[in-house]
């Protein structure tokens, strides 16, 4: 079967580009190893942060604010509430390079941002009790995205628009000329044009078939949903947030229809093998520790831990991501190591790889992205 272009990996950023090259008449074919949106892609967890002013960096930024477009835009055309404009707080020491970033990033352009002392916050959110030393950098335009929903609602789109999905279906080879591509599964045979591979913690598995191999590390991560109080936590009431503490990054949501307030630790966590299962969550002990601890330490409620799960972080040495075509062969895009904050861009990086595919020029700097960094 010939398609215009096949994508390998329809999770986050494979299902947002098959909606919008769909969406522009192309005719596409998504492949992935599982079902998504499903438990092993990065979109697990029901929930996503979506930032604006960037403590990972000011050139993220016009990539989030075109992201927030683009999610208000999948709202309206899939009639699902998608984002909850919850606010963002960020905390950390006033001279920690995160909070600097989003401080920088908010006056380069021109976001809301409130810079607050620990008692400004713990007065505007009594949920907090964050001490003394600490500032927070409210950003009220961010929120929650329910990324499960948002990979079903760009699927369903896709599909309606023309998209073809094959799912549960692995890749047995991967052939390449200058015009095209045939790729074998376990199934069928197909070619196309051009070729998208986006296939997350699975993306080394695929290039392997093109004599490729990126410096690529998977790390088993968990989060942590606690009992808690609704009129102190609830959404509407309480934040999103994140903490760059000494100690360690953490993250967390308030109580989203009910579900208790959710915590995770973003920096740590434990290597993994590629084709390695992840261990259930509570296999180690910091799995509920770190973030129980941190809930002690910076929530002023008791919250009796509710359950825990477990995700994936394909992350790149530098933890920035990858969005380029492979040296020499520019019909085949890779997109990937998105080092565990790169849901919130989806949306947008959907639109990059479809333009990209189309052989057009985007809108962003890309050049931080590139494969070459890697010394590939």
């Amino acid at each position: 079967m010939d398609y215009e272009v096949i994508i390998i990996g329809a999770g986050s950023m494979g299902m947002a580009a098959g909606f919008q090259l769909a969406n522009k008449g192309v005719k596409v074919l998504l492949v992935d190893a599982n079902d998504p949106p499903h438990t092993e892609g990065a979109h697990h967890g029901e929930t996503r942060l979506i930032r604006h002013a960037y403590g990972e960096g000011e050139s993220y930024v016009p990539m989030a604010l075109r992201a927030q477009e683009l999610w208000g835009q999948l709202e309206k055309e899939s009639g699902e509430t998608l984002f909850l404009k919850t606010g963002v707080l960020n905390v950390g020491l006033p001279d920690s390079l995160f909070v600097q970033n989003v401080i920088d990033s908010a006056k380069k352009y021109s976001l809301p941002l409130e810079v607050l002392s620990a008692r400004e916050v713990n007065q505007r959110w009594t949920g907090f009790q964050i001490p003394d030393g600490l500032i927070g950098c409210f950003e009220n335009e961010s929120g929650v995205l329910m990324s499960e929903k948002c990979v079903r609602a760009y699927r369903d789109l896709a599909i309606q628009r023309g998209a073809e999905i094959r799912k549960n279906t692995r890749i047995q080879s991967i052939e390449t000329t200058n015009s095209h591509v045939t790729v074998r599964t376990n199934t069928e045979t197909f070619r196309s044009e051009k070729l998208i591979v986006s296939a997350g913690k699975g993306t080394n598995a695929v290039l392997r078939h093109l004599d490729l191999q990126l410096p690529l590390q998977l790390v088993r991560k968990t989060f942590s949903w606690f009992h808690s109080d609704e009129h102190l936590y609830r959404t509407g009431q309480f934040p999103g947030f994140t903490f760059d503490l000494a100690d360690g990054v953490y993250y967390g949501f308030p109580s989203v229809h009910g579900s208790g307030v959710k915590i995770g630790r973003h920096d740590g966590g434990r290597p993994i093998l590629p084709d390695e299962a992840l261990a259930a969550f509570g296999a180690f002990p910091e799995d509920e520790q770190d973030v129980s601890e941190f809930a002690q330490r910076m929530l002023s409620q008791k919250m009796p831990h509710k359950q825990g799960k477990t995700c994936t972080y394909t992350n790149t040495l530098d933890t920035d991501f990858i969005i380029d075509s492979l040296p020499g062969s520019e019909h085949i895009l890779v997109a990937c190591g998105f080092s565990g904050h790169g849901f919130k861009f989806a949306s947008v990086i959907g639109e990059i790889l479809s333009e990209m595919a189309a052989g057009k020029k985007t809108g962003f700097d890309l050049s931080g992205f590139s494969i070459s960094r890697m010394g590939v």
